[in-house]
């Protein structure tokens, strides 16, 4: 790994508005490169929206060769930057949830969310693989929003080589009033600095943000249904250490963006560390985790 500079940038993912949401990470993108930074991860379903219902499988795209992916491999040739940006994609009519990354000579790969977390199975299939990404600077792993509870994707992905995790998220809060939206935001933040536990376990650096603000209604559920796509942002950087290197400032739900440089130093500093995880698994002793849940 070398020392690269890092942007975790929280914006809301109107639904169904690509061409209104792929402006804003062109926004960003250009913020981002006035600070140096070299990496960029957006939200999950930045560009289509948290959308569960059937507009879903209308607005998505291949990936690569769709408009959104190209439009984002133009930004990044422009800006010299990696980006990461989640979007809806669509293959052989199915749809899935999937973080794209695009860098300055094009296309890089994608990944696509494993697990789907209540009624996202009604749109999403999950994908079927966990690659780590080469990205130039360092090898980076990608975890979208539920797939993080499962720590086992953090660990394959780390024994895969990942130096990085990205994670991107879109983790919906439910309705808030002006009353409550600071609240709402610092729950929401301190729900997400969990993950940095993902980062310690495995020895990488964690990169986390999630989409902020009220991208839409879905109709067929409630208008004050917690799985409306409202979304209350947070945007973290961890050290492998655990120890916090940047955070989004806002108070209210709104874009914002945290930046950090990951060191490589920082990087060999853990897995120099005598209790580095990966050194002292004991992975005879992990047969059961190969079992199902339920058992005839």
């Amino acid at each position: 790994m070398q020392t690269v500079r890092v942007a975790a940038i929280q914006m809301n993912g109107y639904l169904g508005q690509a061409e209104r949401n792929l402006a804003e990470v062109e926004r960003w993108t250009r913020k981002a490169a006035e600070q140096g930074v070299e990496m960029a991860l957006f939200p999950e379903l930045a560009i289509h929206g948290h959308w569960m219902a059937e507009e879903c499988w209308s607005a998505a795209e291949p990936v690569p060769g769709g408009p959104s992916v190209r439009r984002l491999e133009q930004i990044a040739r422009e800006f010299r930057m990696v980006l990461a940006v989640g979007m809806s994609e669509k293959e052989r009519d199915l749809v899935y949830n999937c973080q794209v990354l695009v860098g300055p000579d094009g296309y890089m790969g994608k990944s696509r969310k494993v697990h789907m977390s209540e009624d996202e199975g009604l749109m999403y299939v999950g994908g079927g693989a966990l690659p780590v990404h080469d990205v130039g600077k360092c090898r980076v792993g990608v975890i979208v929003c539920y797939d993080a509870m499962y720590p086992e994707v953090a660990r394959v992905l780390t024994l895969k080589g990942a130096e990085v995790l990205l994670m991107a998220s879109a983790g919906r809060s439910g309705p808030w009033t002006e009353d409550t939206e600071e609240a709402v935001a610092r729950r929401t933040k301190d729900q997400l600095s969990l993950y940095r536990f993902r980062a310690v376990e495995n020895g990488v650096f964690a990169v986390i943000t999630n989409q902020a603000g009220a991208a839409g209604t879905v109709e067929f559920y409630r208008p004050e249904y917690r799985r409306q796509p409202y979304h209350a942002g947070g945007s973290l950087i961890f050290a492998p250490d655990g120890k916090l290197l940047a955070e989004s400032r806002t108070r209210k739900i709104e874009a914002d963006m945290a930046v950090a440089d990951l060191t490589a130093e920082s990087l060999a500093k853990a897995r120099a560390n005598t209790n580095f995880t990966l050194r002292k698994r004991r992975p005879d002793l992990y047969q059961e985790l190969l079992r199902p849940v339920t058992r005839d």
